[in-house]
């Protein structure tokens, strides 16, 4: 059986609208469960293709940082 992770998340996702998709990722983020985190990663990759340099620099400067604040 050949499962297509990431192309099930986004056919999961396709046609929502702009309030479906942020209730997904806000309850994603808030109830921090392990299993939501491949389909935020679907997200980031989604972006990251996407985005511009100016863009990838500021993502990545946000994650600097937040790595480094976080709690061990």
């Amino acid at each position: 059986m050949d499962i297509n992770i990431r192309q099930h998340i986004i056919n999961n996702f396709k046609g929502d609208n702009y309030a479906s998709l942020k209730r997904a990722i806000d309850e994603a983020v808030k109830n921090n469960d392990e299993v939501t985190l491949p389909g935020l990663g679907v997200f980031f990759e989604l972006i990251w293709e996407n985005a511009s340099v100016e863009l990838k620099n500021d993502l990545i400067e946000i994650i600097r940082k937040r790595v480094n604040q976080a709690k061990n």
